[in-house]
């Protein structure tokens, strides 16, 4: 069964899971929209963005400058450890897909997912 991303009821702490999401990109710059686009598989309420954003930039783990956000770096998740593939009847939280395997990240705030196999990629910035 998947989650609205629009409804971050279910999810103990939006804000925390967002910041770990940005400090875990591997892409070393993206446009504002792609680092929203990444957000919004959390949460699409504008004040949970903003503070998920401010928070991120406040631990240092992205610098804005105008539409441009740049990753600190250095923590990417490992394919192997902290991101697991289940088999089910799940939809990508990304893009809305029926997908049969599921790729959920984990990190500290909880499991994040699940996503298809091309959007765990564009999720964790690795396109």
């Amino acid at each position: 069964m998947s989650r609205d991303a629009s409804d971050d009821g279910d999810i103990e702490d939006p804000v925390e899971l967002g910041v770990q999401l940005l400090a875990r990109l591997e892409a070393p710059e993206l446009p504002l929209p792609a680092v929203i686009d990444r957000i919004e598989t959390i949460t699409t309420h504008p004040e949970t963005t903003r503070a998920i954003l401010e928070a991120a930039e406040r631990r240092g783990h992205i610098s804005r400058d105008g539409e441009t956000v740049t990753t600190a770096g250095g923590q990417f998740l490992s394919f192997e450890s902290e991101v697991v593939t289940k088999e089910g009847d799940f939809e990508c939280q990304r893009c809305g897909a029926s997908i049969s395997t599921g790729y959920f990240m984990q990190l500290e705030a909880g499991e994040h997912g699940p996503f298809g196999s091309s959007c765990i990629k564009k999720v964790t910035g690795r396109e």
